[in-house]
């Protein structure tokens, strides 16, 4: 499905509704932990940029946490172009098939979007994500000659690699410091799997060693080494992103008593112990139908 055209210019289809996602069906994705939304198709990824109204003033780009330039990778998507879209998002951001599933695009800038004042926005998040999981199209980022500078990120969640991804492109020398044994931080332990599949987060992890960054794994900063310590050997600065892992107390009687998890330590049990197949492993979480939250 080509993009329409008149006169060699692009017409918006503004009377299409917005493109479903492409969910599994309620009934079976009840029944395991396989991902909800296998994304768009080809097609569906065109139709929906056929919806984008190719505004001279983007209000999605200004929505965007990150400023990347939504309606010229929407336009390689109408073109067919999926390789040249990528590296458009790649501009400003390293890892798209994570914020196109995680972003809370509906309060950025699918909140935005001048075609939802109309009708329902431009599933920009899906289209994201359509890119994102097609890294096999995407050119060799162009990295800055090496600078000499070396710096030490403390933790790999979102911030943390998103940190590190830039200052690589940007010639620095990067080493990723993570007390867990894998990298991603919430995105592998807070994520369910049928939200986040961990495939996607070590494929981002990956795309991000392949541009030179080195990752310190089951390396606590703080005991086995300190600020003080990471300076004598040699790195000039270091950018700390060890998130909000700490539960916040209410301070009320029976919060310590058996069977009462706080939501971090809840979803490190089920996410990083493989709950999501169980009976095949016995992960050590209660099981119950009663059950309360706060």
């Amino acid at each position: 499905m080509r993009m329409p055209q008149v006169n060699g210019r692009y017409i918006p289809n503004v009377k299409a509704p917005r493109t479903a996602d492409n969910e599994e069906p309620a009934a079976e994705r009840a029944q395991d932990f396989r991902p909800v939304d296998k994304g768009f198709t080809k097609e569906m990824a065109i139709a929906e940029a056929n919806r984008c109204l190719d505004c001279k003033n983007p209000l999605c780009v200004q929505g965007c946490p990150v400023n990347i330039n939504i309606p010229r990778f929407i336009e390689a998507i109408r073109a067919e172009e999926f390789g040249r879209g990528l590296d458009i998002i790649r501009e400003s951001s390293m890892l798209p098939a994570v914020c196109g599933r995680v972003c809370p695009q509906e309060n950025q800038c699918e909140g935005v979007c001048i075609m939802g004042k109309r009708s329902e926005p431009v599933a920009i998040g899906q289209l994201e994500r359509f890119l994102g999981d097609q890294p096999e199209l995407a050119s060799k980022p162009a990295i800055a000659p090496k600078n000499g500078k070396k710096v030490a990120v403390v933790g790999s969640g979102p911030s943390g690699i998103a940190c590190a991804g830039e200052l690589a492109r940007n010639g620095f020398d990067v080493t990723v410091f993570e007390a867990f044994f894998t990298g991603g931080g919430v995105l592998v332990y807070g994520i369910p799997e049928f939200r986040l599949p961990k495939a996607v987060v070590k494929r981002e992890i990956d795309g991000l060693q392949e541009l030179g960054v080195k990752f310190e794994f089951n390396s606590v900063v703080g005991r086995i080494t300190d600020a003080e310590e990471l300076f004598e050997q040699g790195f000039d600065a270091i950018y700390i992103a060890t998130g909000a892992g700490l539960p916040k107390l209410l301070n009320i009687p029976g919060e310590n008593l058996p069977n009462v998890f706080f939501a971090n330590e809840y979803l490190t049990r089920v996410n990083l112990m493989k709950a999501n197949n169980f009976p095949e492993y016995d992960t050590p979480t209660k099981h119950g139908k009663n059950v309360a939250e706060d």
